[in-house]
């Protein structure tokens, strides 16, 4: 019988496995099925995959590679989150493994002790038999030097912890401190209840929630992202500067501004120059970092700011003592003024010059502010650019106008169904009828706002009214002689007659029609309270003006008062309302918007067309007043107005038309 041998090419191919060649150099090629012969003609598939895999470092490789990777990981998450066990780097799984080595590190709760109780080396070896007398066990109990300078680190970066923990705690206590402070500067005479206001209800965010089934704490970003103004920020730094946190026009727009820049890829930090108000939570809520100095600190982030954005004539100080601390600092700079009075220009006059560009919110107080410019003989660096405000996305998309909150199951159509239902809910927390007309005024209570002359303007059309009333009763009883048995009864229903409220008009089964007025801000940091004070005393004197009259407390969740409401008024004095955030906002929601007939009002306003405008002070009251009896008598007139006014906002006032604007502002004082 033949002898068999081996033959060179299995030697061959053993060797170019080891090796990772297919083949040995200068050898012929030989058919993969020849490289790993089978053994007795079984088994070949199976083989022939371990072979390559053996054959193939790269991947071999690979799954070391990525096995010492995640291993890595697994220990570095355990040391950085299993605080009880830090040093125990052989756990898995929660137990330690006996057939190794158990490193045994004493807990020190003290934190001076950790180091003495760990400065000598301690090893202990103990070696035993079983019961059988075969398997060994070797237990070791080591702790290393090594191992005190780390949990000597450990102590360190604690104590670290711990100091910074009872920093920020009292700065935590400083703050409550401020915010307290902050709350006694309302009169505690004036506390919040309807012992004090008559009838204090809202706000309505939670039911504004519950009926819409949405929220803004789930908005996300809202940035267009075609948009020239995105494809500008994208990237860069800003610094906007709030002069107060108070729920009032002025910051609410500096918030969405951030807001927007944030979710357009931008990097915003916040200068605070004074907390007072109530908007650092929301603040938060759309993570805006604020600097927690507005001082050296402040300088120093708004230097390698691409641009500083200041939000208010009341910004002066900072302004200036930035400009003193980097002069070259005001062309970084542009100044978005929001008020429209003569002392908040003479604030502001020092340093009109030095800053990049003014920005001005309407054409009447851009003219405004370059007559006292030329009185004063002060030359601006650039031509100011008019930037408006904007409805905000949360508002249009409760009102149902498009914007980009909208999803295929939030239509539009849909919101402006469940509006309605918000409308109704709210005006039965509010105990309205549907016949009854609902004015309303936002805003912070002060003489500058006119709601004292709006109080003597409802008294007004309620004496008006009333005396109508009685002329259309007096109308309807017949001048007859009657017995006098039946003069008893005739009496008796006069009396009767007499204690109903009057309504307007006479036709029978009419449904009572009331006027209503809704006053905001109760508890604003901005109020007067003086002048709240006067107002209320105004309220005691007339009786039955107060049963009309309902107070809501200041808050930023006004779709459903807005929703709830049918007529806004905006009774701005002095020079006027600089533009009237507000304003656009009742007339996205359909609300025929009554007011003064000077500053952004009357811009804005088109009289007889998206409202009705009267003029300022005490002389306006009549008018005013006459305006109201008009809307109320006139409910088709006034829903027209509500309809212009809405096409108006979409067509001029929406978002997209603001930071459009904003572009121009952007190309001329950012930083290339």
């Amino acid at each position: 019988m033949e002898e068999v041998r081996l033959s060179p090419l299995r030697q061959i191919s053993v060797k170019s496995s080891l090796s990772g060649r297919s083949t040995p150099r200068g050898s012929p090629r030989v058919h993969s099925s020849g490289r790993t012969p089978r053994r007795g003609g079984g088994g070949g598939g199976g083989g022939g995959a371990v072979q390559w895999f053996r054959s193939s470092r790269l991947v071999y490789w690979l799954l070391l590679i990525t096995l010492w990777t995640y291993l890595g990981f697994y220990v570095q998450s355990r040391w950085a989150h299993d605080n009880e066990n830090k040093v125990e780097f052989l756990r898995f799984g929660g137990k330690l493994r006996k057939d190794v080595v158990h490193v045994d590190v004493a807990k020190s709760k003290g934190m001076g002790s950790v180091a003495n109780d760990t400065s000598d080396a301690l090893v202990s070896v103990t070696t035993g038999k079983d019961d059988a007398g075969v398997n060994k066990r070797t237990d070791v109990s080591l702790s290393k030097k090594d191992d005190v300078a780390s949990r000597r680190s450990l102590s360190s970066r604690r104590k670290t912890r711990k100091a910074s923990r009872t920093s920020r705690g009292k700065q935590k206590v400083t703050k409550a401190v401020e915010s307290k402070a902050l709350e006694d500067e309302q009169d505690p005479q004036l506390p919040m209840t309807n012992a004090t206001y008559g009838n204090l209800l809202g706000p309505f965010g939670s039911l504004e929630d519950k009926v819409l089934e949405w929220s803004p704490h789930r908005r996300s970003g809202t940035c267009d992202r075609k948009s020239d103004f995105k494809r500008l920020v994208w990237s860069r730094r800003f610094v906007l500067v709030f002069h107060e946190l108070s729920m009032t026009g002025a910051p609410i727009s500096m918030m969405e501004l951030a807001s927007e820049l944030l979710s357009c890829g931008a990097t915003v930090s916040a200068v605070v120059l004074s907390r007072r108000g109530g908007l650092m939570q929301e603040l938060t809520r759309r993570r805006i970092k604020v600097v927690e100095d507005k001082g050296e600190l402040s300088f120093k982030t708004a230097m390698k700011a691409d641009l500083i954005i200041a939000g208010s004539a009341v910004c002066t100080s900072w302004i200036d003592q930035y400009m003193n601390h980097h002069p070259a600092g005001g062309s970084q700079i542009a100044w978005w003024i929001m008020e429209n009075r003569r002392e908040y220009f003479d604030r502001a006059k020092p340093v009109l010059d030095r800053v990049k560009m003014l920005i001005f919110l309407s054409e009447s107080q851009s003219k405004q502010w370059l007559t006292w410019c030329e009185e004063e003989h002060i030359r601006v660096r650039s031509q100011p650019v008019i930037v408006p405000l904007s409805v905000n996305d949360e508002l249009a998309f409760v009102a149902g106008i498009p914007s980009s909150l909208n999803t295929p199951t939030l239509s539009p159509e849909k919101m402006r169904e469940k509006r309605q239902t918000l409308r109704e809910s709210v005006r039965t927390e509010l105990g309205l009828t549907d016949a009854d007309m609902l004015v309303m005024s936002l805003s912070s209570i002060n003489p500058g706002k006119g709601q004292l002359l709006l109080l003597e303007s409802v008294t007004l059309a309620l004496s008006e009214r009333e005396q109508e009333a009685q002329r259309n009763h007096k109308g309807t009883v017949r001048k007859e002689k009657v017995n006098p048995s039946k003069k008893h009864r005739l009496r008796g229903s006069s009396r009767q007659v007499q204690s109903v409220p009057l309504t307007l008009g006479n036709a029978a089964g009419r449904q009572k029609q009331e006027l209503k007025l809704l006053l905001g801000s109760v508890g604003s940091k901005s109020n007067k309270v003086e002048y709240v004070k006067e107002m209320l005393s105004f309220l005691s004197s007339n009786g039955n003006l107060s049963k009309s009259v309902i107070w809501t407390p200041a808050t930023t969740r006004v779709a459903s008062l807005y929703s709830a409401a049918d007529v806004y008024v905006t009774n701005s004095q002095g020079v006027g309302e600089t533009f009237g955030r507000v304003t656009i906002e009742a007339m996205a929601y359909g609300l025929a918007v009554v007011g003064t007939d000077a500053g952004g009002t009357k811009e804005i306003v088109e009289h007889n067309v998206t409202g009705l405008l009267h003029p300022m002070g005490r002389l306006g009251n009549k008018d005013l007043a006459h305006s109201l009896l008009f809307l109320l008598r006139n409910k088709d007139a006034r829903l027209q107005m509500g309809i212009q006014g809405r096409k108006k906002v979409e067509k001029m006032y929406m978002k997209q038309h603001m930071y459009k604007r904003f572009v121009d502002v952007l190309v001329k004082c950012m930083r290339p």
